[in-house]
């Protein structure tokens, strides 16, 4: 095929092509699309494939252009990504296309191609560890926490309070001042679950007890249409369940999780503590070394690429199709530099050799089912039904990556 090519933009990783096919090939297309189609149609009083060539084209016109230039279009773009020898990061784009009859074809041709990553300084880097020690207020927290978890809720026939788990059945009057049927509501009181008007009201009543009282929404209610409204509000309380906190004893300690004595918990949530900030730690370190990286060998990346990085997250996060667009927006600059990130261990890997190994993923399976306790043949088969191989010679490689960058900088 003949094609004439002319570049737009070639540099980056995005690249425009102004592509035009000359006449002659589109009209030899149009010939071929229009004797496919001649060889099956059926005309009335044609046999199958004898109707006039002259019929065909006037009946199935539109059909066998439109079949013609996207032929050409898959045939020219193939040919220009394999006349220009790239890698391509995405699938192609033909935009602007163009044609008239007895005209040549003519299309903008976008091209995403991978990033030429050349990491020309990895060493010398001086980077700050910073670990931040774990305070008695920090161990106190998560022990508090712990009781949360396992506090109990009891009926009470008092008023309630904040933090009072309520029953209600709720009504709000119509626009008529009708109050229509309520509808049964679990809230927390004090946790910004309803208005505080109905909290009040709420607050107001026993069990068993029935209340109306005009009530003020909000000015910065989430509904604007309902901001500053005065409503009259019908509550019903159902019941009311108040929180206990169990005492930070033996006996927490062995319900938590079988130790011996409270002591043996905190010493237990300390280490834990502990154990998380050196991880935290150790991360920092990582993500600073990497920005020095990222910084003294900068390069582009595909914005298809950070696209997918994008989606990933949103599906992983359960974003809503709504909150998409602004999810985007937030997040694309963390989604680039986690491109750059992979990009940049993936390089190191194969340029040093730091590619995990099948014995190393074996020896990762193998410590990981002692200490689960399970048998190393059903835990390997569970990780590659789970599809978890991949994800576990991930993150042997990374550490391998940022072991060897550790020994090549300087971390004070």
């Amino acid at each position: 095929m003949n094609l004439q090519v002319t570049p737009k933009k070639m540099e980056g990783v995005e690249r425009l092509l102004q592509v035009e096919v000359p006449a002659e090939e589109v009209a030899r297309a149009e010939e071929k699309a229009a004797r496919r189609y001649a060889s099956s149609a059926r005309l009335p009083g044609f046999r199958p494939g004898k109707a006039p060539p002259a019929m065909i084209r006037q009946r199935y016109g539109d059909a066998i252009r439109a079949e013609a230039v996207e032929s050409l279009i898959q045939e020219a773009y193939k040919k220009v990504v394999a006349d220009s020898e790239v890698k391509l990061a995405a699938q192609p784009h033909v935009h602007d296309v163009k044609f008239a009859v007895g005209e040549p074809l003519t299309f903008e041709l976008h091209l995403e191609v991978q990033p030429d990553v050349v990491l020309a300084r990895t060493q010398g880097f001086r980077v700050t560890r910073t670990e931040r020690p774990v305070t008695d207020d920090m161990a106190q927290e998560q022990l508090d926490s712990m009781r949360e978890h396992h506090a109990t809720w009891t009926p009470v026939e008092e008023k309630p309070v904040e933090q009072d788990m309520v029953t209600v059945e709720l009504a709000t009057a119509d626009e008529d001042g009708s109050i229509p049927e309520g509808k049964e509501y679990r809230l927390g009181l004090g946790g910004g679950q309803a208005i505080p008007g109905i909290e009040e009201l709420i607050m107001s009543l026993r069990p068993g007890e029935t209340a109306e009282k005009p009530v003020r929404w909000p000015d910065d209610f989430p509904d604007e249409s309902q901001r500053s409204a005065t409503k009259v509000v019908r509550v019903t309380l159902r019941d009311v369940k108040r929180k206990s906190l169990p005492d930070l004893d033996d006996a927490l300690a062995r319900a938590v999780g079988e130790f011996e004595s409270v002591e043996a918990l905190r010493a237990a949530v300390r280490t834990d503590l502990e154990a998380e900030a050196k991880r935290e730690a150790d991360a920092e370190v990582r993500q600073k070394i990497m920005d020095e990286i990222i910084g003294a060998n900068p390069f582009e990346v595909p914005p298809s690429w950070v696209n997918h990085m994008i989606t990933a997250y949103s599906e992983a996060y359960q974003v809503s199709e709504a909150e998409r667009e602004q999810f985007a927006s937030r997040f694309r600059q963390m989604a680039e530099r986690q491109v750059r990130r992979d990009l940049v261990v993936d390089l190191l890997a194969e340029r040093e050799s730091l590619t995990a190994t099948e014995g190393e993923i074996d020896d990762h399976v193998a410590a990981l089912a002692d200490r689960r306790g399970m048998d190393v043949g059903k835990l390997y088969a569970s990780l590659q039904k789970a599809g978890r191989l991949k994800e576990l010679e991930r993150g042997i490689t990374e550490d391998k990556v940022f072991t060897w960058l550790l020994s090549q900088n300087v971390v004070e």
